[in-house]
């Protein structure tokens, strides 16, 4: 009998360790699983963060094509080295360019080309509808979209003074009718010399004398024209910019000038004059 008994509890006590064994196996297993189940979750997580990201652009990208053309309208398109305007511009210079001479037209060999065309052609009709013609004393050159107004010195001021003479007030008025015809243009009024050198009690040199009639002008289109300060800039250059040798009285009458530089802002321009017939 003791021997049976004692083979009993030794097959108890074996069964008892295969058990602890199991348990622990297990335990180990579920602890993996667990771990296992920690980093899936991880992973999930990062997962849905990750399409939720994805999803946004998504989103954004097909409200992008859904306005594309109103964006494309819009767009800004770089023309050479001059302007940067946007499809829309580009679509009212087309309308412009039927209305301008077909064989100026044929020599349009870029976009650039194109649109100084479109801009000569309406700043030339405002020019044209405000009478301001040419002669000896006024040149006008409009190029690389815009517009440059010479003035002979004689029809602005008295000699070597900044000072703006009252004969001067029908050709500052058609130029001020001008400027204010289309609030998306600035000017530029530079002041040029000839080159003797002036020195009086208010006149220290050239470059005081160019300056002072550059400004003298701006006051005068501000002042008894209404022309916005904002829209327009005072500049000399002295002497530095001759148009010809400063070698007898008639080339330095030449040089003694004051040039009207008329900037539009393009893509405003266009909006503004693109539907005229």
């Amino acid at each position: 009998m003791k021997r049976i008994s004692i083979g009993v509890i030794a097959l108890c006590l074996m069964a008892s360790c295969v058990s602890k064994k199991k348990y622990v196996a297990l335990e180990h297993e579920n602890g993996e699983i667990k771990s296992q189940l920690t980093k899936t979750t991880v992973a999930k997580e990062e997962l849905e963060a990750k399409f939720s990201e994805i999803q946004s652009r998504v989103d954004a990208y097909n409200n992008k094509i859904n306005s594309l053309t109103e964006e494309n309208d819009a767009q800004m398109v770089a023309v050479g080295d001059v302007a940067v305007i946007s499809n829309d511009t580009k679509k009212s210079m087309r309308e412009t360019l039927k209305h301008v001479d077909p064989a100026k037209l044929s020599e349009a060999k870029t976009l650039k080309d194109s649109m100084n065309l479109a801009v000569s052609y309406n700043l030339q009709k405002s020019l044209d509808n405000n009478a301001l013609n040419e002669d000896e004393d006024i040149a006008i050159d409009i190029n690389e979209t815009v517009v440059m107004i010479s003035i002979s010195d004689k029809m602005l001021f008295n000699t070597a003074s900044y000072r703006v003479s009252n004969k001067a007030n029908d050709i500052l008025q058609k130029l001020a009718d001008i400027i204010n015809s289309e609030p998306s243009i600035e000017v530029m009024v530079e002041g040029h010399t000839d080159s003797r050198s002036i020195n009086t009690g208010a006149i220290k040199d050239n470059w005081d004398l160019s300056v002072l009639r550059a400004t003298s002008v701006v006051r005068k289109l501000q002042d008894d024209y209404n022309v916005a300060p904002e829209k327009m800039i005072a500049s000399g250059r002295s002497s530095y910019h001759p148009l010809v040798d400063n070698n007898s009285n008639e080339n330095r009458a030449k040089n003694r000038r004051t040039r009207i530089v008329i900037l539009p802002n393009i893509n405003k321009f266009f909006a503004l004059m693109g539907d005229i017939e």
